[in-house]
């Protein structure tokens, strides 16, 4: 079976952890920030990690088995 590319738009966008959990930005933080609140582009600077729901996809994403 041939390798699987790695899709490069999530290896820019996502990091792996040293305990194997994946980081990810929060959306709703790029533009139109005039009518946020000052707590609400805090709390969205922050990096989350990728939900339990998610986190088999993502892998396949990055590659990652």
């Amino acid at each position: 079976m041939p390798k699987l590319k790695t899709n490069s738009g999530a290896a820019k966008r996502l990091v792996l952890t040293g305990s194997g959990k994946i980081k990810r930005k929060h959306a709703y933080h790029s533009h139109i920030l005039t009518k946020k609140t000052k707590k609400q582009k805090r709390n969205l600077d922050h990096f989350a990690i990728v939900d339990h729901a998610n986190m088999r996809n993502v892998r396949e994403l990055l590659g990652l088995r």
